[in-house]
């Protein structure tokens, strides 16, 4: 019994580990580089690991992009040799300690993966350095290795707090651009932070090319006019219809901050637009040609200052979220007015023949020392709504159509956020069913083997059990031939 079961128990482990050697040459196959650092995750922490993907997902600001017309950003020159370095360098108005850079891409629709940026480097060198520190120093660094393309998310760059009152960013790799297959360099926004502060928001930009469109839509000006390709779509928080005022010759909108305060910067955010396709306004709803914002400590603004004299130009200087720094000045009210109103062909099909306009945002945001001091403060208008219309109280309530309104640095890192977990999340899915399938494998051969064994120990027995039947038999047979030659003898 033990010489036939052990030719099958051999041949058993051999099986099995036939079985465990294909098993795993099913689960090392065709596995991407970017997913080495999943091995060693067990299978119970990749599926948390998902789960965990998914419960962020759920509390990030979505990509949400912009529709209609608008800028685009900044484009080099494509005639320069493709071996070339390009490189944008922004002057700051003073020194400031910056802490980190975001880079937004320019993006370009595939037909066959949806929206992807375009011309994003490939590689790039960061360095800052101040007046006195003409060649600075490099303050961040990605190669090939790093794989910063192809991304529809911002790319947030850390820093460690350095004084700066420049910032270049070189292109030292360049991509294609997807329309030709030029070697370029392309950019929609640069924000560098100081705290919570845009310090780079419309100060003068220095490129090393630039090539111009005859639409205007391209322009080295647009990488620091705050003007992103993404709609501000956060996750928390309850929609908030925009406010626009009734036509008039001259309409104004006006906030009690409560106190005096000191305003160095403001936001306004365009009033949504509409979620149609195609949209129903070119963008610029409720937005009139000059806007001027005042400042006083009274309410009568008999002793006004401007914080700002807008002339819009044309459709490119407008988008969903405009932004402006401003001298710091102090008050207690603001007035946002729209001055010296020229009638358009949408004024006429409206019914306006006079050529009397509106003004009108999703929110207004007057910024002081990094805080947005008019979130929750009284807002209204020269006319009292009538009932049913929208109220003056959506300008200051902290919420757009989609939700939330959030700082820019935190909306930038959410969408950075939203880019790595979408990236990595497809390849947590390929693992785990490559692990899934290594299982099946496995569990196939291990029920081979078990049958196999199962069969091979029964023929065993039934062996056995024959081969004891002849001995006995054999047995049975020879006492009997004993047994006649011992009784022939007596």
């Amino acid at each position: 019994m033990n010489r036939l079961l052990s030719p099958i128990v051999a041949f058993a482990l051999v099986l099995l580990c036939v079985s465990c050697f294909h098993a795993k040459h099913a689960y090392a196959s065709d596995r991407p580089a970017a997913n080495v650092s999943l091995d060693n995750l067990s299978i119970r922490q990749l599926e948390n690991r998902l789960v965990e993907i998914d419960s962020q997902l759920g509390r990030l600001a979505s990509f949400s992009l912009r529709g209609g017309i608008g800028a685009i950003g900044y484009r080099s020159n494509w005639r320069r040799p493709p071996e070339r370095k390009e490189w944008i360098e922004i002057e700051l108005d003073k020194e400031y300690l910056i802490d980190e850079i975001v880079l937004v891409p320019t993006l370009w629709r595939d037909t066959h993966r949806g929206f992807q940026s375009d011309g994003f480097p490939q590689a790039i060198r960061i360095r800052a350095g101040t007046n006195n520190n003409p060649k600075g120093k490099v303050v961040a660094e990605y190669n090939l290795q790093d794989k910063i393309e192809p991304r529809i998310g911002p790319l947030v760059v850390p820093l460690k707090q350095i004084a700066a009152s420049w910032v270049r960013i070189e292109a030292t790799r360049l991509s294609t651009r997807a329309y030709d297959g030029k070697r370029i360099f392309q950019l929609a926004e640069i924000i560098v932070f100081s705290g919570l502060h845009n310090v780079a928001l419309r100060q003068h930009v220095a490129t090393s090319s630039n090539s111009k469109d005859r639409v205007g839509a391209w322009d080295e000006r647009f990488l620091v006019d705050g003007l992103m390709p993404y709609l501000m779509d956060s996750s928390e928080g309850n929609q908030s219809l925009a406010y626009v005022s009734r036509f008039g010759e001259q309409p104004s909108l006006y906030l009690d901050l409560g106190s005096q305060r000191k305003i160095s910067e403001v936001h306004l955010h365009a009033v949504d637009q509409g979620d149609t396709v195609p949209q129903a306004y070119a963008g610029d709803l409720g937005i009139p040609n000059r806007l001027k914002i005042e400042g006083s400590d009274s309410e009568d603004f008999a002793n006004a200052k401007i914080l700002l004299d807008y002339q819009r130009t044309n459709i490119n200087d407008i988008g969903p979220i405009m932004m402006w720094r401003i001298p710091e000045t102090t008050c207690r009210f603001v007035r946002l007015s729209a001055v010296k109103p020229e009638p358009t062909t949408q004024d006429v099909s409206v019914g306006n023949p006079s050529g009397d306009i509106r003004i009108g945002f999703a929110e207004i945001e007057l910024y002081s020392d990094g805080q947005n001091v008019a979130l929750g403060k009284r807002a209204f208008a020269d006319d009292p709504p009538n009932p049913g219309d929208r109220s003056p109280n959506a300008l200051t309530d902290g919420k757009n159509l989609f939700g939330e309104i959030l700082p820019v640095r935190t909306w930038m890192h959410e969408l950075a956020k939203r880019h790595d977990l979408e990236l990595i999340r497809p390849l947590v899915i390929k693992e785990l069913n490559r692990r899934y399938a290594s299982q099946r494998i496995q569990l196939t051969l291990v029920t081979w083997l078990a049958a196999f064994l199962a069969v091979g120990i029964g023929v065993t027995f039934l062996i056995d059990r024959i081969l004891r039947t002849r001995q006995l038999t054999e047995l049975r047979i020879r006492f009997a031939a004993d047994l006649h030659d011992e009784l022939g003898a007596e």
